[in-house]
């Protein structure tokens, strides 16, 4: 994938503060698991019945865990794509608390998903100890971002044809969601990915007048003026500043 930016065609911008640091320690973790081996993944992937244990912190660790190199490469692809312009849009502290609420918040439909699905003896009876790993979900709220913030943007879909990128977002967003129905039979985490987007949803324009996105604009726009009261001696006067 790549995109049409304003100066052409482009595979991304420079890579941006938080983005790098998030790739770094993806890679980092990455090597870990490769020396660690499945250890390593069974207590930092996201694994339904552990959570249900008390192992709270996976929701978050599952993020900078991969299932391979080919995955890593792809997520960390579309990270630098889509998140770096985004972080230089809203700026790093804004970008960073989105960024974690979706991939948090894709996790926690993954397991709400596997506990369902496990208590209505449906996919597979394993589920409950099968880890899920990866920033997909997070990635898929950022593709999110980038689609409503740029929907006219023309991106490439496998460097070939040409597509506005709120189009994009609808094909991708359709495809996990016809795919969520085959639940874990294909071993791609569908319900992560839908988690995200739809979290990233919730917080760019869910709640009316709260979204992130409307509170950065707002804030933007206020910035560009100044109210001035006129002082106590003019008001007496009549006068205006």
């Amino acid at each position: 994938m790549a995109y049409r930016s304003p100066s052409g065609f482009s595979f991304g911008i420079q890579l941006s503060p938080a983005v790098k640091m998030i790739m770094l320690w993806n890679g980092i973790l990455f090597l870990l698991q490769q020396i660690v081996g499945a250890t390593l993944t069974y207590y930092l992937g996201l694994v339904p019945g552990l959570v249900a244990k008390g192992f709270l912190w996976q929701p978050v660790t599952y993020m900078f865990l991969h299932g391979g190199f080919v995955h890593l490469l792809f997520n960390m692809f579309a990270l630098w794509m889509f998140g770096s312009e985004l972080e230089y849009l809203w700026g790093t502290r804004r970008w960073v608390r989105y960024y974690f609420i979706t991939g948090i918040g894709a996790g926690v439909t993954t397991l709400i998903a596997t506990w369902v699905a496990y208590a209505l003896k449906i996919g597979n009876p394993l589920m409950m100890g099968i880890p899920t790993v990866g920033a997909s979900g997070a990635i898929y709220g950022l593709l999110l971002a980038f689609g409503l913030t740029f929907p006219n943007r023309r991106i490439y879909l496998y460097f070939l044809f040409p597509i506005p990128a709120r189009l994009f977002v609808l094909i991708f967003g359709a495809i996990e969601f016809i795919s969520s129905f085959q639940f874990a039979s294909d071993g791609i985490a569908h319900f992560a990915h839908l988690g995200g987007m739809l979290i990233g949803y919730i917080l760019l324009r869910g709640w009316p007048g709260q979204g992130l996105l409307r509170s950065w604009e707002r804030r933007r726009r206020s910035r560009r003026f100044r109210i001035v009261e006129p002082d106590d001696q003019e008001r007496r006067k009549g006068n205006r500043p």
